[in-house]
């Protein structure tokens, strides 16, 4: 008899252990051996060792298959985090799985070097996947969540998900606490339930007494101020709408003469278009999305354009808005020399499209919804063997869950969106079909979305500065890992899985739109180690932009209007009472505020950026790569924190050690 020893480690999560019956086989390019029980005591955090007897050698082991079998009267699941065999030989070989075994069945484990179906492959490793994949099919299926959208996971409540897409036991406790605090807080000041208008901007600091921010509380002193209001197309926590403008479109109507007082006696409007300091941000994919009903009463929406001026102290300024895209006498062009109020009323009424835009747009079709894309689709085609899978599945973490929480509880009817937000239950769904349709592949690729909109030179743009040094450590490690998996063009276009897999996210996730560029195939190593960078920094750096700073920017209601109560002026004139009518309610603010807190808060359970707990590469040049990876995202994190010493208003988010590797909150 030859014995082998296994070592098997359980989860350390909380509930990660079972007491089902767990059987052993292993199965080596000689054979197999017999099933051999391992016992029902599997506790969280453990390590057990056991050995295994087999009648004959059994050579290299590709494969371990466990068995879990009915012990009580309930099925209790269970994380199986690896299995280490030791040969007679002393050759230790793991086989990573970082995954829940539920029901009563059996699972196929390979060992853990990554394998591609190209050439020649054992035909064991073959119909294991095969079967994984054919698994995973059934327990990931997709659904239309709306006409024009993305496509997302079939599952009506988080209760419908598969065990490894749900949040943990601490994170899912830590967000409820949360919740219950924000809203206990609010409840017992009575602002929920107020349905009146704001008499006062003052009395909106009373909400949050207690959640501020540094920058929350900088916002609150300066969001009347031009330059900041510049300073947020840059970094704020939309920092991908400005376009550089070198010739005024036709519909938005600017003159010399209207903006001569704001560039000074030294330069023109044509000048300035012509040196390049001249941004346009266009809200027109607004244009026609209906407004909701909150509080019994009509809401409104609009679509402004706004022109923005680089000064020589290479400040930002807005110089003109136009609240609707059709010019006319009933859409007047607003000016910083207008009276206080007009001025401050439009800036507002753009603050206000831009939280519309930047939810439905960059962060949750951009992020979120195509982070659940590519989540689903490496499921059901990438295998847990595939190098693919194990360098992306970290940026999947808890992506399904909160998404699916959205939908319930967010975006649904009757839900936090409907209830506060001017777009609503109605709107989001036609402001998504919109905005897909208007997503380029370019758009998804920080260096080429950079270049694209003109913004490459603008200064003290600390998204692009810090976004491409995160862009650029993600891609030498795709790189590294891609050249060292594939070892020509050849492999990439010849990989079965891995082209199943770009052709069900083009299908799936942008709905087979070939003006978008998104490929449907991928036919390099280059366009592959591109197409790879591109879904990690969505689902870690980009999302992390556009999320994190949302309380801090939108926290003072204000400076990001949830939603509007009047409609957009139609002529100049506005008084102080004219903001305050135009505002939302107190219970709308308040809940909007609260919304945004909680979604810049990241309950406990993290995983920032390159913390690779689950190590599923097993070959030591992909760990060497990844460690490499590590290093380099610590280096951008000191520059990070040395640069934002000298700055007023820090940015903070695309630091790797605040950036999470996934989306999941």
């Amino acid at each position: 008899m030859i014995t082998y020893q296994v070592l098997v480690a359980t989860g350390e999560q909380i509930g990660a252990g079972s007491t089902d019956i767990i059987s052993i086989a292993l199965i080596g390019i000689n054979g197999e051996s017999p099933k051999q029980l391992l016992g029902d005591k599997f506790l969280a955090k453990s390590v057990t060792k056991f050995d295994i007897g087999s009648p004959r050698e059994l050579g290299e082991i590709l494969l371990v298959r466990l068995y879990k079998e009915k012990s009580g009267p309930k099925e209790n699941p269970w994380c199986c985090q690896y299995i280490d065999v030791i040969s007679p030989n002393g050759k230790r070989s793991r086989f990573p799985y970082y995954l829940w075994v539920t029901g009563y069945t059996n699972i196929e484990i390979p060992e853990g070097k990554g394998i591609i179906l190209t050439g020649d492959v054992n035909p064991l490793l073959v119909q294991q996947r095969k079967v994984e994949l054919e698994r995973n099919r059934a327990s990931y299926r997709w659904k239309v969540y709306a006409e024009g959208a993305p496509h997302c996971i079939d599952a009506e409540s988080s209760k419908d998900l598969p065990c490894d897409a749900k949040y943990s036991f601490q994170k899912y406790a830590n967000f409820g606490f949360s919740v219950v605090a924000t809203g206990l807080e609010l409840q017992l000041r009575g602002f929920l339930q107020s349905k009146d208008p704001w008499t006062d901007l003052k009395d909106i600091k009373k909400v949050f007494l207690y959640q501020k921010t540094h920058n929350s509380e900088l916002v609150t002193q300066m969001w009347q101020e031009d330059s900041f209001f510049g300073y947020q197309y840059l970094n704020g926590v939309c920092p991908v709408i400005l376009q550089k403008c070198t010739k005024i479109p036709d519909h938005f109507p600017v003159v010399q003469e209207m903006v001569a007082a704001s560039l000074g006696t030294t330069t023109n409007l044509q000048k300035e278009l012509e040196s390049g300091n001249v941004f346009l941000a266009d809200y027109k994919v607004l244009d026609g999305v209906p407004a909701n009903v909150i509080n019994g009463k009509q809401q409104y929406l609009t679509a402004p354009l706004c022109l923005l001026w680089k000064n020589p102290l290479d400040h930002l300024l807005p110089i003109a808005i136009q609240l609707g895209q059709v010019p006319g006498p009933q859409n007047p062009i607003f000016l910083p020399n207008d009276p206080e109020w007009d001025w401050t009323l439009a800036k507002m009424w753009v603050r206000n499209t831009e939280f519309q835009v930047h939810q439905a747009g960059p962060h949750l079709l951009c992020t979120h919804l195509f982070a659940e894309v590519f989540s689903i689709a490496t499921s059901r085609q990438l295998p847990i063997g595939h190098p693919v899978y194990k360098l992306l599945v970290p940026h999947f973490r808890y992506t399904l869950e909160i998404n699916t929480l959205a939908r319930s509880e967010l975006l649904g009817p009757g839900g936090i969106f409907d209830q506060s937000n001017v777009t609503g239950n109605g709107g989001v769904p036609v402001l998504l079909r919109k905005a897909l349709g208007d997503v380029t592949y370019s758009a998804l690729c920080l260096p080429d979305n950079i270049k694209a909109r003109g913004v490459d030179s603008i200064p003290n743009y600390y998204y692009r500065e810090d976004g491409m040094k995160v862009w650029k450590a993600v891609e030498r490690l795709v790189s590294s890992i891609v050249n060292y998996y594939y070892k020509s063009d050849e492999m990439v276009t010849k990989d079965p899985e891995l082209q199943a897999w770009a052709a069900e996210v083009f299908k799936e996730g942008f709905l087979e739109r070939k003006s978008s560029g998104i490929p449907f195939s991928l036919g390099t190593r280059d366009e592959l180690i591109k197409y790879l960078t591109m879904v990690i920094f969505t689902c870690s750096g980009q999302h992390a932009a556009v999320n994190s700073g949302q309380f801090d920017f939108y926290g003072w209601m204000p400076n990001g209007p949830s939603s509007m109560r009047k409609p957009p002026p139609s002529r100049k004139g506005a008084t102080y009472q004219t903001i305050l009518d135009t505002l939302p309610e107190v219970n709308t603010t308040t809940l909007a505020m609260a919304t945004v807190w909680l979604l810049s808060h990241e309950p406990e359970d993290k995983r920032p950026l390159g913390n690779y707990t689950n190590e599923r590469f097993t070959e030591e040049k992909p760990q060497q790569h990844v460690k490499e990876f590590q290093r380099e995202l610590d280096q951008i994190s000191k520059d990070i924190k040395a640069r934002n010493q000298n700055v007023k208003l820090q940015y903070l988010y695309l630091d790797p050690k605040l950036t999470e590797s996934s989306v999941s909150i």
